[in-house]
């Protein structure tokens, strides 16, 4: 081993710096205030953080552009292609899987409320109106990694944290020798609206109570 080694070599200082290494891991590991990976509780909640800040981290850079609120974002698109090929039927639902993801949007909101005012002349149902399949597995399963994230902070604390932040770790040696050492919003978006089309009194299910404006 290690210590076999340096028996035979005293002065060899490369062999010396990786036993007095390994001597410092094993001094480590018994100690409590030893800077040691986390233990399983922690090492949980980190992975569940790391998957709810998956969403908003996301900004891929997009011909010179960072994109905030990607996955919104994309079905932004989505509707106003679809709209753009007169698939309203396929708009408004991914107009409102976008509300998912940005309820608090206003060109969305207003694209749906377009969407319910002429509700009758694309002959559209209520289910027309609800976020795609996969848009809502998503944000279900999102929702589930949040709820399972506010457990794991409220009961799954390790019992020595605060003993960890008063007692001082010891002092890591230098790094080990390396092996080599032995060989020598939205400036996207676009809203749907034609010039001619004038905002509905009422927003939502309550714009259908409105008369429909004649289609010239």
């Amino acid at each position: 081993g290690w210590s076999c080694s340096v028996q035979r070599n005293p002065k060899h200082e490369l062999t010396a710096k990786y036993l007095n290494y390994y001597c410092w891991l094993l001094d480590a590991a018994a100690s409590s205030s030893s800077p040691l990976p986390p233990p399983p509780p922690d090492l949980f909640a980190e992975s569940l953080q790391c998957k709810v800040d998956c969403e908003a981290n996301l900004t891929p850079n997009v011909g010179g552009y960072f994109v905030e609120k990607f996955v919104a974002t994309m079905y932004h698109y989505l509707q106003f292609a679809y709209y753009k090929l007169n698939d309203v039927r396929h708009a408004a639902r991914s107009a409102a899987s976008y509300m998912l993801f940005d309820p608090e949007d206003n060109v969305m909101q207003q694209n749906l409320v377009y969407y319910r005012f002429h509700r009758a002349r694309w002959g559209l149902e209520e289910e027309d109106f609800q976020p795609r399949e996969e848009a809502m597995l998503y944000h279900n399963q999102t929702a589930e990694l949040r709820e399972l994230l506010e457990f794991a902070h409220m009961y799954l604390q390790s019992d020595d944290e605060m003993e960890l932040k008063e007692t001082e770790a010891p002092t890591e040696p230098e790094e080990p020798p390396s092996d080599a050492e032995f060989e020598g919003e939205g400036d996207y978006e676009e809203s749907i609206y034609a010039d001619w089309w004038q905002e509905p009194d009422a927003k939502g299910d309550e714009a259908e109570a409105e008369p429909e404006p004649e289609l010239a």
